[in-house]
């Protein structure tokens, strides 16, 4: 069965948090870095949107229509491989050309660098994304990509 893609709730917010938390891609090691404030501005003025299965909510996309600039997009590791981020990236992007846009930005910073880069740009080259930057300081990593919106 293909993912279901819908509107995230405030009620939403728990699984969101959990799936957020549950995948290795771009670990999150400072929680308070995302401000509840930033996460209300996008539940109520941007596009947040869930993709669920039989099993609930497996992952979600957070883009600006403002700035064409794709804060989040995570799918819990679990389900991975079963399309909800290929459906996910493809709403949002559709969602910021309807709003004007023709790319659709996302950054990822990633730890540790050696060997990760590679793998997210993969991941990102998959996703319809191609990289527009890599930089790095230490072992702190930051790739910075775009997908076209057609």
């Amino acid at each position: 069965m293909p993912p279901r893609l819908r509107q995230a709730t405030q009620l939403d917010l728990p699984r969101i948090s959990q799936v957020r938390h549950g995948t290795a891609e771009n670990r999150l090691l400072d929680p308070s870095l995302v401000t509840p404030a930033e996460v209300e501005w996008y539940l109520n003025e941007a596009i947040f949107l869930v993709s669920e299965d039989d099993a609930g909510i497996q992952g979600f996309v957070c883009a600006n229509p403002q700035t064409g600039y794709v804060w989040a997009l995570f799918v819990i590791d679990g389900a991975h491989g079963r399309g909800h981020r290929t459906a996910l990236l493809n709403e949002a992007i559709e969602r910021l050309r309807q709003a004007g846009h023709r790319q659709g930005y996302e950054s990822a910073s990633l730890l540790p660098f050696e060997g990760v880069d590679a793998d997210r740009r993969r991941q990102a080259r998959r996703g319809g994304f191609s990289a527009l930057a890599l930089t790095t300081t230490g072992a702190l990593a930051e790739l910075r990509v775009r997908a076209a919106a057609s």
